[in-house]
């Protein structure tokens, strides 16, 4: 596994232009396309890490200790100025009552997630809690926000099995109304969350995995329907294009399916959709239009780097770009080992 240890967790910044890696080893920040290793933390300075999230390209960087080789308590949110000599790099610490599950950034907001409740800061200036949500049973960490800065929608998952929560953090704070906006989304517990740059669309997938559901954040209406398989699945990533033509799903199936969002033609449909009032909803079904393979055996993550590219990182430091087209031609165009690279520059 190179010099990357134990690879915890891996995330994207809000563009996908940087991805970080948390690991037993520490922190790194990589650029995403063309792939270059910025920035390492290493052990003696932030410990084992399990969550590690950048505020854009910023020096910013939040971190939860634990695992391997912890220097930060698992119950603590780090927040780290990169620019900042080593030996001076904490420089906030906030600690909460159990162990953080996630945590996402915005330019104006720090969000925190627990197991049964969501927290929300003011960022970065003048650091204060501005409300707290109580959530479902969230083992995951199940929680998005919108990564456009205009946009402040929240969504997790609501009270009630397979149901998702959206909050407007912006009317929120204007009006501190508590007022659940709700919907509907799986008959069983969510296991994926997405939401797309002009916070028109929410995507969610299920924990039974075969699923991908596309809503109107407006109406809450369902807009589209994918399926990513027959047979169940874990889901470990939703992510839309920042032009929301596309979205990009991966799974424990070893596999990235891009699916249409805007022109759904473009989707594979069953042979057998003229016989749909006989067989079924299954025929109705919308299939992925393209997709790849990634490493056996290893939790990926994948974002759109273009209009029509996709990357997609493994826990075992595998690095794939795919540039596809609309007639479902899908290419390999870089593989590498993000861990055995060396840092070229800073961030």
């Amino acid at each position: 596994m190179g010099r990357g240890g134990v690879i915890n967790a891996i995330s994207f910044n809000q563009d996908s232009s940087c991805f970080v890696t948390a690991a037993s080893t520490g922190v790194r920040i990589f650029n995403t396309d063309p792939l270059v290793s910025n920035l390492t933390l290493p052990n003696d300075v932030v410990g084992g890490v399990v969550v590690a999230e950048l505020l854009n390209k910023t020096n910013i960087l939040a971190v939860v200790g634990g695992g391997a080789n912890a220097k930060f308590p698992e119950n603590s949110v780090v927040l780290l100025d990169c620019s900042i000599p080593l030996k001076n790099k904490k420089t906030v610490d906030i600690r909460f009552s159990q162990p953080v599950l996630a945590v996402k950034i915005k330019e104006t907001k720090l969000i925190v997630v627990l197991r049964n409740e969501i927290h929300i800061f003011s960022f970065p200036h003048r650091i204060e809690r501005s409300c707290v949500f109580t959530t479902r049973d969230n083992p995951r960490g199940i929680c998005e926000v919108c990564s456009t800065p205009n946009f402040n929608l929240l969504a997790f998952p609501g009270p009630k099995c397979g149901s998702v929560q959206l909050v407007d953090l912006n009317q929120r704070e204007k009006t501190q109304s508590t007022s659940p906006n709700l919907f509907s989304a799986h008959d069983s517990e969510l296991a994926a969350i997405a939401i797309d740059n002009s916070a028109t669309f929410i995507a969610t997938a299920s924990r039974t995995g075969t699923l991908i559901r596309i809503f109107s954040a407006i109406s809450k209406d369902k807009v589209a329907e994918f399926r990513r398989g027959l047979d169940g699945a874990m889901i470990y990533c939703l992510s839309f294009s920042s032009n929301s033509d596309f979205l990009c799903c991966s799974s424990d199936k070893c596999t990235v399916h891009i699916f249409a969002v805007r022109c759904t033609m473009l989707n594979r449909q069953s042979m057998f959709k003229s016989m749909g009032s006989l067989l079924g909803s299954y025929v109705e079904s919308q299939w992925g239009f393209t997709g790849f393979s990634v490493p056996v055996d290893y939790a990926s993550v994948c974002a759109f780097t273009s209009a029509s590219s996709v990357v997609a990182l493994s826990a075992n430091g595998s690095y794939s770009k795919y540039d596809f087209t609309v007639d479902g031609a899908c290419n390999r165009e870089v593989y590498d080992v993000f861990t055995d690279l060396d840092d070229e520059n800073e961030l």
